[in-house]
């Protein structure tokens, strides 16, 4: 039977289920919709089943579509990782999508690391705050931020963050109680799960009308804090260079209650589920992560 099907049509018919769409299959593969649809109406005849369920406008598999995709897609994902594997041309190459402050403030500094490590392996990292759509398969994996994980996709929790008042050496001496940030210049940080009114109320205060310095990114937040600009409230873990190097301070830490969170997770497509590069990638991610938090730990 694989002998009568051309490439061609499992291509066209792997792409268009992947999209939902003949037209935008059209456009991944440089064809045409007629293209795309003639290709998948001649697979369709060779299997003798029915992979699409047609509708004026629109397309949806069919259970037996579905069962076909499922097999495809990890046959195209396999097919490509062994070429990759195989090729002396190119070094294989991860391609990650990151959160933005993630990527600042945490791994961007430490991919020399993991390149050190891994020999002949090239990393691509871009950072924005909208998720990777792994339909175009541009990405291979994504590190989040946010309580939501997208559907069909795996998830690995990167832990817990502790969330503290950070600020400059020079404003800690200010700062000695939870009550004293109350005539502090604050820093905000908009996209942030945990925000000053839940540090206030987990420190029985009542928060302050909001004032002071706003941001959409964390690493402006934890960058105008650095500058002496006001006191931010930050991830120990994104402020890890500037804690160590003395630029910032945790003036309340052991005085004032902090809150843990999890904040970020390593997402990626089930058609990634054995893939060596991902594997690879989170676990030296996780360990970076484990010593990472087991210095915060240790006075």
């Amino acid at each position: 039977m694989l002998q009568k099907i051309p490439l061609s049509f499992l291509r066209a018919f792997e792409a268009a289920g992947r999209t939902g769409s003949f037209r935008a299959a059209a456009d991944e593969l440089g064809l045409t919709p007629s293209a795309v649809s003639h290709a998948v109406r001649k697979l369709e005849d060779a299997l003798g089943a029915n992979l699409f369920e047609r509708q004026p406008r629109a397309i949806a598999l069919s259970s037996d579509g579905e069962v076909l995709l499922r097999h495809v897609e990890l046959a195209f994902d396999e097919l490509r990782r062994g070429l990759e594997i195989v090729s002396t041309r190119t070094p294989r190459l991860l391609r990650l999508h990151c959160a933005p402050s993630f990527a600042a403030q945490f791994l961007a500094p430490r991919l020399t690391l993991f390149l050190a490590a891994h020999r002949g392996i090239d990393v691509r990292l871009a950072a924005a705050t909208d998720y990777a759509r792994f339909s175009n398969d541009e990405f291979d994996a994504d590190i989040i931020y946010g309580p939501r994980v997208p559907p069909g996709l795996l998830s690995i929790p990167l832990g817990p963050e502790t969330v503290t008042a950070l600020c400059a050496p020079g404003l800690a001496a200010q700062i000695r109680a939870p009550g004293d940030l109350l005539t502090q210049t604050l820093i905000h940080s908009d996209n942030k799960m945990i925000r000053w009114p839940d540090w206030f109320t987990a420190n029985g205060l009542r928060a302050p009308p909001p004032h002071g310095l706003r941001f959409d990114r964390s690493f402006l937040a934890i960058g105008a804090a650095v500058d002496g600009l006001g006191v931010a409230l930050e991830s120990t873990l994104l402020a890890r260079r500037e804690l160590q190097s003395g630029r910032l301070v945790a003036p309340l830490r052991g005085i004032a209650r902090d809150i843990d969170y999890v904040g970020h997770h390593f997402i990626y497509p089930k058609t990634k589920r054995s893939d060596s590069l991902v594997a690879l990638f989170s676990a030296w991610l996780l360990a970076e992560l484990a010593i990472a938090k087991h210095s915060e730990d240790t006075p």
